[in-house]
């Protein structure tokens, strides 16, 4: 599969400490792959799961400070664990009061080989049984990172749903298995380790092929993104709901509109809330989620 590689400046913009000192509103920082960078179903970027939170937050005046700066399409919780010990990513974290992670379906999808002209899935068991253990190690290393980076956030982890309905239904159970053993793995070692759980697996199976609209693509329409953001109001606050008709109008811009607009200036970040310019700019670029 072609790999992007795409090398942009880290943008770092100051905000005032006044504001995100404060309880409320939030100070939020979404982290992880590209769930979390809100990719579509077209390899493009626009607004994910964790741009609708801030949006939700937003709309009702408990958000004080959003990015997605630290979500990385393509990355492995290796990749992710190194990130948020990176200088920069501290910087950003140490104000923050909540945190999203979505970490560990790159390690185990990256080993799937998927054929959606024929509806097929294979891997292999010893190098799946591999990563899991790599992703069992190394979200407890990212939550503890995040925490010591963060002291005042409430870190949530978030889960998977079934990447491939579009398979024929003899295909699907090794590689069920193998998520549904990944969500395991992250529930146990998020709530193990301080973290709350965010799943979204159940949520997504009535209506897996609507929701996941390319066979050939595991990334979600926005109202994929719209299930995930209230799974995670399900446990934030249960009054928060994003409604169908909120969501915002698509806008989606390619990896090479990114790489332009961002050679042309330096405020003007991926995610589109309104008012919150802080965005550290994506530094690597590769496939899967």
């Amino acid at each position: 599969m072609k790999k992007w590689f795409v090398i942009i400046v880290f943008l770092l913009l100051p905000f005032s400490a006044a504001s995100v000192e404060a309880k409320s509103p939030e100070v939020y920082i979404a982290i992880g792959d590209s769930l979390a960078a809100g990719q579509t179903p077209n390899r493009e970027i626009d607004a994910g799961y964790a741009d609708l939170i801030a949006q939700e937050l937003k709309r009702s005046r408990q958000l004080a400070f959003y990015s997605k700066g630290l979500a990385f399409p393509g990355y492995t919780t290796a990749d992710i664990l190194s990130t948020v010990q990176s200088e920069e990513a501290k910087e950003l974290l140490k104000n923050a009061t909540l945190v999203t992670i979505s970490a560990g379906a790159n390690d185990l999808l990256r080993l799937v080989q998927a054929n959606p002209a024929n509806g097929s899935l294979s891997y292999q068991q010893i190098p799946a049984d591999f990563a899991l253990n790599n992703v069992r190690k190394n979200i407890v290393e990212i939550i503890k990172e995040v925490k010591k980076a963060a002291p005042k956030a409430k870190v949530y982890v978030i889960g998977y749903y079934f990447a491939y309905p579009h398979v024929h239904e003899s295909q699907k159970q090794g590689v069920q298995q193998e998520l549904s053993t990944l969500n395991s793995i992250l529930k146990t070692q998020a709530e193990s380790n301080g973290a709350i759980y965010i799943s979204v697996e159940e949520a997504f199976a009535p209506q897996a092929k609507e929701l996941i609209p390319n066979p050939a693509d595991v990334h979600p329409s926005m109202e994929g993104y719209r299930i995930m953001g209230n799974a995670f109001f399900a446990h934030y606050n249960k009054n928060l709901h994003v409604r169908p008709n909120e969501l915002p109008n698509p806008n989606p811009l390619s990896f090479e509109e990114i790489i332009k607009s961002q050679k042309e200036t330096v405020t003007s970040p991926v995610s589109r809330i309104e008012g919150f310019e802080n965005y550290l700019s994506l530094t690597t670029l590769k496939p899967y989620i």
